[in-house]
């Protein structure tokens, strides 16, 4: 699992790389701290090359929107896969979170 944050147009970017999955989660959640401290940036999640999630990283995600919401930040996903779409569709998530 790789992961990448850049800041674009004053949003933070992370792109993941790879299967998010229990193994890869606790180095993720560690690699994104950074978007914690968000007040005036929003984030986009760019999941273009994110080929498997797991219920340990969709945690990460749901932790991450609570705190960017927290602090007047919106948080929106790109470039879900259509099996990853399925899943946040039948999660919720798609209703949590802005896709892009």
């Amino acid at each position: 699992m790789k992961t990448t944050f850049t800041e674009e147009n004053n949003n933070y970017v992370m792109r993941f790389e790879g299967r998010l999955d229990t193994s890869a989660s606790v180095q993720t959640e560690r690699d994104m701290q950074v978007l914690n401290e968000c007040a005036g940036h929003d984030i986009i999640l760019d999941c273009t090359e994110l080929k498997y999630i797991s219920s340990s990283g969709l945690r990460l995600f749901l932790s991450l929107l609570k705190k960017a919401k927290a602090q007047g930040s919106q948080v929106s996903i790109s470039g879900l896969n259509d099996d990853l779409r399925q899943v946040f569709d039948e999660i919720g998530f798609t209703r949590l979170f802005n896709i892009l």
